[in-house]
């Protein structure tokens, strides 16, 4: 089996909540990324709502039929709400009011107690829990030590790097880091900037089980169809070369 595409559709909400209406609904586009493949449906309600909202949390868990995964502060107030709603996975995820979008991965490290805490607290939901964190071993090892069942690799500063050179030393970071968190025995899923330029290399990488894409597929479908968009970043995956 293969790696399973999360798709994410918060660009969807974010085209709907820039005017105010009823749409785009990203629970359509839920859908719609099932038929076409994707294993994973991926929302990030954030503490300023500015895309997701908890109307779309409460009909997604009604309505996927994959897997629901929440991307989340870890905040007591959304703890709270993963209860309320069960999805089947939680990301969590750091996160700033002034950022455009996720910027970097959790410092594991620096709140281990507090983290190893929200977890636990996830878990006793039976819920499974990821923590979204840059490509750094110490990073891998902290999250075993607070028992996240997953990691998800940040991989922006590979979509980002400028020159080859660049890209390699980030591609290789990544490698590392799946491969130590397989070892350790967690699930490894990769996310954040990936697109239909680059995903291929990061698709070869066998450790990893998942990626979790959005704004690449939302810009695609704007011009060429949902089902589409996701169907051709699918066969990337299938066929990484």
């Amino acid at each position: 089996m293969g790696q399973r595409l999360g798709v994410n559709v918060d660009h969807v909400a974010t085209l709907r909540q820039a005017r105010r209406v009823s749409y785009p609904d990203p629970v359509t586009a839920a859908a719609l990324a099932e038929l076409a493949g994707a294993g994973q449906i991926t929302i990030h309600l954030r503490e300023d709502r500015r895309h997701i909202q908890e109307r779309d949390l409460r009909i997604l868990r009604e309505t996927v039929q994959t897997l629901l995964n929440l991307e989340m502060a870890a905040t007591q107030d959304m703890v709270k709400i993963a209860y309320e709603h069960k999805p089947d996975v939680v990301t969590l995820v750091p996160e700033r009011r002034e950022e455009l979008t996720t910027e970097g991965g959790l410092e594991v490290n620096g709140q281990k107690d507090a983290l190893a805490k929200t977890i636990k607290n996830l878990k006793d939901g039976e819920i499974t829990v990821s923590l979204f964190i840059d490509p750094d071993l110490d990073q891998v090892r902290a999250s075993h030590k607070v028992n996240a069942d997953r990691i998800e690799l940040h991989t922006g500063r590979y979509c980002e790097a400028r020159n080859e050179r660049e890209r390699e030393r980030e591609f290789s970071r990544i490698v590392d880091a799946a491969k130590a968190g397989a070892r350790l025995g967690m699930g490894v899923a990769a996310g954040h900037g990936l697109n239909y330029d680059n995903v291929r290399a990061i698709a070869r990488i066998q450790e990893i089980d998942e990626l979790n894409i959005g704004h690449a597929i939302v810009a695609r479908a704007v011009l060429v169809g949902f089902e589409r968009a996701v169907r051709e970043m699918l066969e990337l995956m299938r066929n990484p070369g």
